[in-house]
């Protein structure tokens, strides 16, 4: 494996919220445009999440925020045009997006390609695959399965996940209440209720995980024809799962106590899924929470998250965006600022090549 060598610094830096990421990026060589040694198994990173993970970050234009301005007037991330001016290609990292609704069924191809700048948006998996088509020799997916308005504590709660009581204080009466968070597979019209109540029966065809569900077998069917998304290979390892999510749950008071462990369970039942016990897990912070005054829903969410990447170090890391994006909220999805999905995809991105050095140590 290929690290710069200050990659571990800079990861260390970004997640102390003491350097920015443009700065580092520019560390990244131009790719060569050569394919990849395709003796080798194919790497597969798997992005999950909310609508953050999808395309929001425009491409075009000279105002403040485009990837074009950031690009040809700032002097940013100078290995994504040639010396034409032309989107760089990279022949080594296959750009792979798929989507649907609830559980298997009906699968929609966004994305089948190689990574470059195609269309009037970009996500974080061009700054992430970047990072590892330098960082990795063998060839690399980066396989993104996930779509928008989605909680981690309801639609893509894990397999295995228990029942949870949370103690809260309700916001219009200042009362003690105990919300109840559902079960995996729970089939209830609400994803938490309080105590005592009885759970109404789901009004749709909908229950506990059923995105979770789906977004695992639509990235399996992608692997089960792997030929047909990147051409020419015959074998994979899924290397790592990339989680950028949280913004659904910071509305709900007990998806938010439970963020931590709903986290412990889904790197659990993802390894099993993907039959991968060794795959590493990023998990990146909503970029508007601020760790020195974050408060409320929001803060449980964020030491959720710290919390569990100390408690698997070695294996996970949280990448803290707040210092990486360029304003704005998850909620509007940071204004479409393209420069906060790159500074985050390549925080992520660097964050997974750090790890997969380090185990190969």
């Amino acid at each position: 494996m290929k690290i710069h060598p200050k990659l571990t610094q800079i990861v260390v830096l970004a997640l102390l919220a003491t350097s920015t990421l443009p700065l580092a990026a520019k560390e990244l060589p131009d790719p060569d445009g050569k394919p990849a040694d395709m003796t080798k198994k194919v790497k597969v990173f798997i992005i999950m999440g909310q609508s953050n993970t999808l395309e929001m970050g425009k491409v075009k234009g000279d105002k403040e925020g485009s990837l074009e301005r950031a690009v040809k007037t700032e002097n940013l991330y100078p290995f994504m045009v040639d010396n034409a001016g032309n989107w760089t290609t990279r022949k080594d990292v296959r750009n792979v997006h798929v989507m649907g609704s609830g559980g298997p069924g009906k699968t929609s191809d966004k994305r089948n390609d190689w990574l470059t700048v195609s269309g009037g948006k970009i996500g974080i998996e061009t700054g992430i695959g970047h990072q590892l088509g330098n960082a990795l020799d063998a060839p690399v997916l980066i396989l993104k399965s996930s779509i928008g308005n989605r909680s981690l504590g309801w639609d893509l709660l894990p397999p295995g996940s228990p029942r949870h009581e949370v103690e809260t204080t309700e916001k219009k009466t200042g009362k003690k209440i105990t919300l109840v968070t559902p079960a995996y597979n729970d089939e209830v019209r609400y994803p938490s209720w309080t105590k005592g109540e009885v759970p109404e029966p789901p009004k749709h065809n909908w229950h506990a995980g059923l995105q979770y569900e789906g977004d695992v077998a639509r990235a399996q069917a992608v692997l089960k024809n792997l030929d047909k998304y990147y051409p020419g290979a015959t074998e994979y390892e899924v290397a790592g799962f990339l989680w950028w999510q949280g913004d659904k749950d910071r509305y709900n008071a007990a998806h938010s106590a439970m963020y931590e462990k709903n986290l412990h369970q889904l790197l659990k039942a993802l390894r099993k899924e993907f039959n991968a016990p060794k795959a590493k897990m990023v998990v990146a912070t909503l970029g508007q929470t601020n760790k020195d005054t974050a408060s409320g829903n929001e803060k449980l969410i964020l030491d959720g998250m710290f919390a569990f990447g100390k408690a698997h170090k070695g294996d996970v890391a949280t990448v803290y965006t707040h210092p990486l994006s360029m304003g704005s909220s998850s909620n509007a999805h940071y204004g479409g600022n393209a420069k906060t999905y790159m500074n985050v995809g390549l925080g992520m991105g660097q964050a997974m090549a750090v790890l997969l050095s380090a185990g190969n140590k």
